[in-house]
């Protein structure tokens, strides 16, 4: 059973909520434990088809108070203004990246740890590119960029030469054969195919594009009083929260030079953690996952307030 990520902290920051969004409802824990809490009606969203079966089935006990969409959080204006909430939520939660059901099944491609066909992809069902598509189309340059970009792998150039030597790879454990050659182990505590993976994965997924088109429509959604809380899990992840975070956070966004506003922007939140909330030794032992949770939260201003 996955296990849901600073779940308490979760429930603190964004109970009690009328109408709630969870943008990745994965296997439902997050949401049942929302739900439980007293949330009014929550609409969940998920591009995984197995996260699909599982939440549906999870959440049935809830009836017409959860409803599941096989869509991204990317859609949850569309969603929202579909089933009548245009005027707004009271609570967004969004956890970002892969989770832990989709690494323990193999035939994702998502891991190393078992050997399968190089995929990636959140919904198989939906086309687009896959990993292995991207590892045997890209020329040296792009596919080094690609890796140091979304995988922050500094010897990225050095594993895109190996790779393009020993193409065609489509399984898992050639790719990370590959690269473990290329980049042998000097007491690292990672495997050196951990970034390339990461860097995969993202790519496969627009996982930062998504992100940068999703956190305005979920500021923008909230009702006055209502919280956006969102977990990352990686520092580009993170990054992106804390960036749109702070400019949502902020009035004047004119350059210092410039001695009176001219730009008209005005602060739609206020910040709720001004450093992320981590995981507790009790939760690390008991979910080694959670280790590399972030959880930010903000909280929508009334109309007028500065």
């Amino acid at each position: 059973m996955h296990i849901p990520v600073l779940l308490q902290p979760i429930l603190d920051h964004l109970l009690p909520a009328a109408r709630l969004i969870d943008g990745t409802v994965g296997a439902g824990g997050h949401s049942a434990a929302l739900l439980q809490g007293g949330v009014g009606a929550l609409l969940g969203f998920d591009l995984d088809p197995t996260a699909i079966r599982l939440a549906t089935d999870r959440l049935a006990s809830f009836g017409d108070r959860a409803r599941i969409v096989h869509a991204s959080y990317a859609d949850m204006r569309l969603e929202a203004e579909r089933i009548g909430w245009s005027d707004g939520v009271d609570a967004i939660l969004l956890d970002f990246g892969v989770s832990s059901m989709q690494f323990d099944t193999p035939e994702r491609g998502f891991s190393f740890r078992a050997d399968a066909p190089l995929d990636m992809r959140f919904d198989p069902d939906a086309g687009g590119l896959s990993a292995a598509d991207l590892i045997n189309t890209l020329d040296q340059d792009d596919l080094a960029d690609l890796i140091f970009r979304y995988g922050e792998e500094r010897e990225s150039r050095r594993i895109a030469r190996a790779i393009l030597r020993a193409r065609p790879l489509t399984t898992t454990a050639a790719l990370a054969a590959v690269i473990e050659r290329s980049l042998p182990r000097h007491g690292d505590a990672i495997h050196p195919a951990t970034r390339t993976f990461q860097a995969l994965r993202i790519a496969v997924n627009d996982e930062l594009g998504v992100i940068e088109r999703a956190l305005p429509q979920a500021i923008d959604l909230l009702r006055p009083g209502g919280r956006l809380a969102v977990i990352s899990f990686h520092s580009l992840e993170d990054r992106l929260v804390k960036d749109a975070f702070r400019l949502a956070a902020t009035d004047c966004i004119c350059p210092p030079k410039i001695p009176v506003c001219v730009c008209g922007h005005r602060a739609s939140v206020e910040l709720l953690t001004r450093k992320p909330i981590v995981a507790d030794e009790a939760e690390i032992t008991h979910n080694a996952r959670s280790r590399s949770a972030k959880l930010r939260v903000v909280r929508k201003r009334d109309a007028g307030t500065r």
